[in-house]
């Protein structure tokens, strides 16, 4: 069940008025709305260059990257410019197949066949051997719906999956990390040298689609001018100004109010459904995914759950589902406008 029809199918299960535990909204804009910062009012001329400064000591990264952090509109804006130059360069690119469609939706639009690898219950990295052709891994972390940041020994295995050929490279997708600095394990994995790191205002800040930064690594120099020539607008770059300089605190804001809406979800389950959850996702900061090792239709017909099939965000064999804690019941009263 793709995510279409599943959004259509929570719908009906809802809307027939079942004494479901609605535990499948993924729509945190929708969910977290009152937490989420006015635009600015003023019409002042914001520079790329004081952004990607900005950034980078909010991150506790070094300023003198500055021009490697390239300025964009998001993630999804980012990947795809990145996208284009594997493209460009007859890169072979794998995705994680169970974590975001859009992935690969993103590398088609660039003339991409990417292969994948799967990430529930636990990353699977690929196993093909290396030949001379320029090779990228993409990972999240934190990864959804997986729920939780690598593991050491699962950063073991990517810098080992690395250093298997010189022409191996990793993409980071760090949307999720509300965190500063960033997590320890993609912290190693930058110190490798070979690495391009992607982040935005998106998740932290509840502004989708409006300025993120792509940390190009030593060798991707020639991507820059292809960023440089699509910049976000300034109206775009006056809103980062304003999350940066006077929100900074905002994604510690957003992992309080969901890590409180994750105890609430887990007061309302069974003790048997809890007890699948693994640690590691209960305790990631800012986490709203919880990967559970039950099918959905079982949760549903059984314990009275509405979960997502793995199905949703892309393809699986795992049969478990997935958890989340959005929906209005595990709300709080104190979020408020700011």
């Amino acid at each position: 069940m793709r995510f279409d029809e599943f959004r259509e199918f929570r719908r009906r299960q809802l809307s027939a008025g079942s004494p479901l535990l609605d535990a499948a909204e993924t729509n945190v804009y929708r969910a977290l709305a009152p937490m989420r910062p006015e635009p600015p009012t003023g019409m002042n001329t914001v520079h790329r260059c004081d952004l990607a400064r900005a950034w980078l000591r909010r991150s506790e990264l070094p300023e003198e990257w500055s021009g490697r952090a390239m300025v964009c509109r998001g993630v999804r804006h980012g990947l795809g410019v990145a996208f284009h130059r594997l493209r460009a360069g007859r890169a072979r690119l794998w995705l994680p197949g169970d974590v975001y469609p859009a992935y690969f939706e993103l590398a088609h639009a660039a003339g991409l066949v990417p292969a994948s690898y799967p990430t529930l219950p636990a990353p699977v990295l690929p196993r093909s051997p290396a030949d001379d052709r320029p090779e990228y891994l993409l990972i999240a972390n934190p990864s959804k719906p997986l729920g939780r940041y690598l593991s050491g020994a699962e950063c073991d295995a990517v810098i080992a999956w690395l250093r298997r050929s010189p022409h191996r490279r990793l993409l980071i997708d760090s949307v999720y990390d509300p965190g500063a600095p960033f997590a320890a394990g993609t912290r190693r994995l930058l110190d490798t040298g070979r690495a391009v790191l992607l982040h935005s205002v998106t998740k932290g800040w509840l502004w989708p689609r409006t300025f993120g930064v792509v940390l190009l690594g030593p060798e991707q120099a020639e991507w820059a001018e292809t960023f440089r020539a699509d910049p976000p607008t300034q109206t775009q770059l006056r809103v980062a100004d304003r999350l940066l300089t006077e929100h900074g605190d905002m994604p510690r804001q957003v992992a309080r109010e969901l890590a409180a809406r994750a105890e609430r979800l887990f007061e309302g389950l069974p003790d048997e459904v809890l007890r699948e959850i693994p640690t590691e996702s209960r305790t990631c900061p800012g986490n709203y995914f919880f990967p559970v090792g039950i099918p959905a239709e079982t949760l549903r017909r059984e314990c009275g759950v509405l979960a997502m099939p793995v199905s949703v965000f892309g393809e699986s064999s795992w049969p478990g589902s997935i958890l989340t804690s959005l929906a209005d019941a595990f709300g709080s009263t104190t979020a408020v406008a700011r």
